[in-house]
Order: C-alpha cells, then structure tokens, then sequence
C-alpha cells in the first residue's frame, strides 16, 4: 500500500501572503514588507487594520490568482507519482475561499484527483501518513509525521522536519537522485 501525503495549499502550494502584503497595502497606504513579518501576523501586529485584512480575504475571488511557489507542480506531481497526495486547505478559515480554492487547484494541478481535495478548519482529523503546512497549530493537531514548510511567521519553529522549498520537499522525499 502506498503512503499518502497531504499539502496544505496556502503558503506551501501558493504564495498567499504575497498577494495579502499587496492588498493590505494598498487599502492601507502603508508599505509593509514580508520581511516585517517575521515571526508575526498581519492580524495581530496591524489590529487597527483587521477589517481591511477580512475585507479582502473574504472576497470571493482573492484565492483564484494566486502564484505557484517555484518548482511546486512539477514536484507535486513526481510525488503523486509514488505517493496518494491531498491538498488539505484550512478553508474554514476563509469559508468564501472554497470555489477560488478548488479553481485553482483544478488549474494548477489538474493532475491531481479532486477527490482528494480535503477542505477543513482542523487538520487533526487528516489521516495521512505526512502532512506539509506552514502552520505549526495544523501540524500539532496531526497525527502523522508532520513536515514544516518554511515561512515567515513560523522560523522559531524547531519541533518539526523543515523544508525550505519544494526542491527541498522534493530531496526530503527522494534524495539526492
């Protein structure tokens, strides 16, 4: 039997936060940087600006353009090639998200099952033998063996495998081939 992989989609398939900065600054008139981020959230760090962070998280259509970290699909599709692989999006998070999501995912991956399209809050019910997320709470509550994929807001994290990006998911996989 093969083992199974599950992806979370933003800030691992897809650079959300690139998009977010952007935005934010333009409804802000402020010029934050990823760099400015480091160890911290938008939302906690800018409280007086949360409701233009929901304004535009909430639009239905912010999750349909968002760019593909280099090197995602290609690896993606060499590990459904060994591995059942599931996209697991916290979309709960963002329940207006759910049809930009899955456009996405179809364009993106098409090489992927959509049956294997897991849309969630708590990824602790996900019951694959890996999970990759940037989100060190997802990775907590998951019961497999949990892989962090390196951002901003989680480098203090030491408790989990990081990858850096998807070269490196790619050798934490196959190695050096």
């Amino acid at each position: 039997m093969r083992k199974s992989i599950a992806i979370d989609m933003d800030e691992v398939l897809a650079d959300t936060l690139k998009k977010v900065i952007l935005q934010f600054n333009e409804r802000t008139g402020m010029s934050i940087k990823k760099e400015d981020l480091l160890e911290k959230k938008l939302r906690t760090e800018y409280p007086e600006h949360v409701n233009h962070l929901n304004e535009l998280l909430l639009e239905r259509s912010f999750f349909r353009d968002l760019e593909v970290f280099p090197d995602a699909i290609r690896v993606v599709k060499r590990l459904s090639e060994h591995y059942d692989v599931f996209i697991a999006t916290a979309a709960m998070d963002v329940p207006t998200s759910f049809d930009a999501k899955y456009a996405w995912l179809q364009e993106h991956f098409p090489f992927l099952d959509p049956q294997h399209f897991i849309f969630c809050g708590y990824k602790g019910i996900v019951a694959t033998d890996y999970l990759i997320d940037d989100n060190p709470r997802q990775l907590r509550a998951f019961k497999g063996k949990g892989i962090i994929f390196d951002a901003v807001h989680n480098q203090s994290i030491t408790e989990f495998d990081r990858v850096t990006s998807w070269q490196d998911v790619e050798r934490y996989f196959f190695g050096d081939e």
